[in-house]
C-alpha cells in the first residue's frame, strides 16, 4: 500500500502512515473489478516505453500473453480513454479494436482462441497520462531537473498502460525496456528504474534504452518506473553467500544524506531474512528510487521513497514479503498486510533498540487499541465499503499487529516463526493471495494447537479485557492468585489469554509467571523462594488489555494490621503483639540484600544489638499466612 512518513517519533509516523495509506485507497473503493477482463488469464508483459522526463507523456508497445479461460473472440484491456491507441498486432496481423468510455480497449481477434490457448497481443499507444489523483502518472521536476515517476496505487495502471487490473491476476514475469534521451537539459545523464533486475543500457545516438527483467508474478499495480538524473549506488547484502544488491537512486542534491540513512536497510534486511525467509527477490535486488512525495510505495523490487528514515524503510520494506509475495485476499483480510507491517517495523525496534523500547512502542499500540471499547481486526461486508474502516490505524495497523505478537507469546518463538515461514511458502499461498482462515490453518498446523477461540475472541469479535488481579502469600514457598476479568464489548464472553505477571520480592527478587487463564476467578498457586511484596500486570505488554488492577487480598491486609511491631526504629530490640487466632510458626530476619540474618521459633520479644545499623524485613510464618514487616535498626 501506498505510505507517506515524514517521521517524528513513532506513533505520530505511524499516523502518518496511516493516513496516507487511506487517502490512497480511495480510487481503490471507487474502482470495480473489469468483469470483461476476467476471461483470460495473464502470463507475461514486455513492456516498452518511450518517455521524456521534460514532458508528460507516455508511448510505448505492451505486449500481453495470456491464457484463454474460455473460447475468445474479443479481448479486453483496461486504458484510459486519452491514452490513444495506434495499432493492435497480433503474429504480424493488425487486429480491430475500438476504445469506449469505460476505459476499456476492446480487440476483435481474427479468430477463436479457444479455452487453454496461449497467444499475445501488442498493442502500440501514446498519450499525455491523465493523474489519477494520487500520482499514476506524473512529470515534475526536483531541485529544477525534471523527473517523471508512476504510482499506480494499485487501480491506476490503466492510465499509462494497457493492463489487466484484477489484483487477483499476477503476471508471471515483465521485462520492461525504458527509452529516454541520453542527457537532461543540464547535460546530465538520465537514469531509468523499474521492476527487476537491470539487463542493460544501450545508447543509440542521443537516446538509451534501459532494460529490466522480472521473473516473479506481479500484479498491474505493482509495476512502475522513474526516470531523471539519479545516483546511484548500492549496499551489497551477502545472503548467506548468495549476495545480492541493495540499489538506491536518489536526487544529486539528496546524495550525502542517503548515503547515512539506507545502510541500515541491509541490517533489516538481514534481519527479515533471519526472522521469516530469504528476501523473495534475492535472484534481482532490492532498491530505493527517491520520487515527488512524502511518503514511499512498496513496488516489487523496489520501493519509491520520499524520505529515508528508519521507520519508513522498514515498513516498505516487510511489504515485500507480506503484501507482494503473499497478499490479503481480500479487504476483510487487510490486516495480514498491514498488521503484519506494522508488527516487523515493531521486530526492528526490538532487535536493533532494545527491549525497552519494544515494549514503549507496544504500550503506544496498546493505549490507541484500547481508546475506543469495540472495533474487531476482522471486517464485515459492510465495513469494506468504508475506507477509513479498511484502514483503521488502531484496528488493522496496531490491534493488527499486537494480535500478531500475542499469537507469538502464545505459540513460543519457535512455533511462530516457523508458521510465519510455513505461510510464506505455502503452496497455494506463495507469490499469491491468503486469507485469514489459510493464515489461521497454517499456525494450527505448525503449533498443533486449536486457534479457533483465539481467532474468534481476538481477530472476528471486538474489544479488550480489563483484570482485577488478587493475590496473597499464605505460606514461604507459594503465591495464590485469582485473576477476574470484564470485558469492553459483548461480542467477546471471555478472552482466554496467557497473562503474564512480574513477582517482586521484599529484596527487590523478580519471579515472571505466565497464568493460562480460562475462566473468569479463576486461582492460581505459583511456587516461590522469597517473601512477595508486589505483583507487577503485564509488564512487558504482551497483552491487550486496559483499566487492570493488583491488590493484596482484604484477608492478608487484615492479618498484616493484626500484628504489631514495635519500636520501630529502634536501637536494641524489638517487641511483637498478636493476637490470639494467629499462631506464628517461625520468624526470619533478612537484610536488604535478601540475605538470612537470623531464625528463632516464636517469641515476643528478639534482641537486635548484634545487627548492624540499617533497614530489616521480619517474615513471620503464620498458621494464616506469611507477614512481611519492615524494622529499621539506628
Amino acid at each position: 500500500m501506498p505510505l507517506f512518513f515524514y517521521g517524528q517519533d513513532i506513533s505520530e509516523s505511524m499516523d502518518m502512515i496511516r493516513e496516507a495509506e487511506t487517502k490512497a485507497a480511495l480510487n481503490k473503493m471507487f474502482h470495480r473489478v473489469n468483469m470483461n477482463t476476467g476471461n483470460y488469464d495473464v502470463k507475461y508483459h514486455r513492456l516498452e516505453f518511450d518517455v521524456n522526463p521534460n514532458q508528460a507523456f507516455i508511448s510505448g508497445d505492451v505486449t500481453t500473453y495470456f491464457e484463454a479461460k474460455e473460447n475468445l473472440s474479443e479481448v479486453t484491456f483496461e486504458l484510459t480513454q486519452n491514452m490513444i491507441v495506434s495499432q493492435v498486432l497480433q503474429r504480424g496481423n493488425s487486429l480491430s479494436y475500438t476504445q469506449n468510455t469505460d476505459d476499456e480497449l476492446v480487440i476483435t481477434l481474427d479468430q477463436v482462441q479457444n479455452i487453454g490457448v496461449l497467444d499475445s497481443l501488442t498493442i502500440s499507444y501514446s498519450g499525455n497520462p491523465i493523474s489519477s489523483g494520487f500520482g499514476s502518472f506524473e512529470q515534475t521536476t526536483h531541485s529544477g531537473d525534471p523527473i517523471i515517476w508512476t504510482l499506480s496505487e494499485p487501480y491506476g495502471a490503466k492510465g499509462w498502460w494497457p493492463c489487466k487490473q484484477d489484483l487477483i491476476d499476477k503476471a508471471d514475469s515483465l521485462d520492461v525496456y525504458i527509452t529516454t534521451p541520453t542527457l537532461n537539459p543540464s547535460n546530465e545523464e538520465y537514469i531509468a528504474v523499474s521492476n527487476g533486475l537491470e539487463q542493460s543500457q544501450i545508447v543509440n545516438g542521443s537516446f538509451k534504452t534501459t532494460r529490466f527483467k522480472h521473473v516473479y508474478p506481479i500484479p498491474a499495480y505493482l509495476v512502475a518506473i522513474a526516470v531523471t538524473n539519479y545516483e546511484v549506488y548500492s549496499h551489497t547484502v551477502e545472503n548467506n553467500g548468495n549476495p545480492f544488491e541493495i540499489v538506491n537512486y536518489v536526487y544529486p542534491e539528496n546524495l550525502t544524506s542517503a548515503q547515512a540513512s539506507t545502510p541500515v536497510t541491509v541490517d533489516i534486511m538481514n534481519l527479515y531474512s533471519n526472522l521469516f525467509e530469504e528476501y523473495p527477490y534475492a535472484n534481482e535486488k532490492y532498491g530505493h528510487a527517491q520520487f515527488g512525495w512524502g511518503g514511499g510505495m512498496e513496488h516489487t523490487t523496489v520501493s519509491f521513497m520520499g524520505s529515508f528514515g528508519r521507520n519508513l524503510i522498514a515498513h516498505e520494506l516487510a511489504h515485500q514479503w507480506f503484501g507482494n509475495k503473499v497478499t490479503c485476499g481480500s479487504w476483510k483480510d487487510i490486516w495480514l498486510n498491514e498488521g503484519f507491517a506494522t508488527y516487523l517495523s515493531g521486530l526492528v525496534i526490538e532487535n536493533l533498540d532494545g527491549n525497552s523500547s519494544f515494549i514503549n512502542w507496544k504500550q503506544s499500540l496498546n493505549n490507541s487499541i484500547t481508546s475506543q471499547p469495540g472495533g474487531a481486526v476482522y471486517l464485515s461486508d459492510t465495513d469494506t465499503l468504508s475506507v477509513g474502516r479498511i484502514f483503521s490505524g488502531r484496528l488493522s495497523y496496531n490491534k493488527g499487529a499486537m494480535v500478531t505478537h500475542m499469537l507469538r507469546k502464545k505459540l513460543s518463538d519457535v512455533s511462530f516463526f516457523q508458521g510465519m515461514q510455513d505461510y510464506l511458502d505455502h503452496v497455494n499461498l506463495s507469490y499469491g493471495y491468503a486469507k485469514t482462515e489459510d493464515y489461521k490453518q497454517v499456525m494450527e498446523t505448525v503449533s498443533g494447537q486449536n486457534l479457533t477461540e483465539f481467532f474468534n475472541d481476538w481477530i472476528y469479535n471486538q474489544g479488550y479485557p480489563s483484570y482485577a488481579v488478587e493475590w496473597s502469600q499464605p505460606n514461604s514457598s507459594q503465591v495464590r492468585i485469582t485473576l477476574a476479568q470484564t470485558q469492553s464489548h459483548a461480542s467477546v464472553s471471555y478472552f482466554e489469554a496467557p497473562v503474564p505477571l512480574r513477582l517482586i520480592g521484599t529484596s527487590g527478587e523478580i519471579l515472571d509467571v505466565v497464568l493460562d487463564n480460562t475462566t473468569n476467578n479463576e486461582t492460581f498457586f505459583r511456587n516461590v523462594t522469597f517473601p512477595v511484596s508486589n505483583i507487577l500486570f503485564d509488564p512487558e505488554v504482551d497483552l491487550i488489555s486496559k483499566n487492570n488492577s493488583v491488590t493484596l487480598s482484604i484477608d492478608s491486609v487484615e492479618l498484616e494490621k493484626q500484628l504489631l511491631l514495635y519500636p520501630n526504629p529502634t536501637t536494641h530490640s524489638i517487641t511483637i503483639q498478636k493476637p490470639k487466632s494467629i499462631e506464628v510458626e517461625e520468624i526470619k530476619i533478612y537484610n536488604s540484600l535478601g540475605q538470612i540474618l537470623l531464625i528463632t521459633n516464636w517469641k515476643p520479644n528478639i534482641d537486635l544489638s548484634t545487627l548492624s545499623s540499617g533497614l530489616f524485613i521480619v517474615q513471620f510464618q503464620t498458621n494464616q499466612g506469611v507477614i512481611n514487616k519492615m524494622v529499621l535498626k539506628n
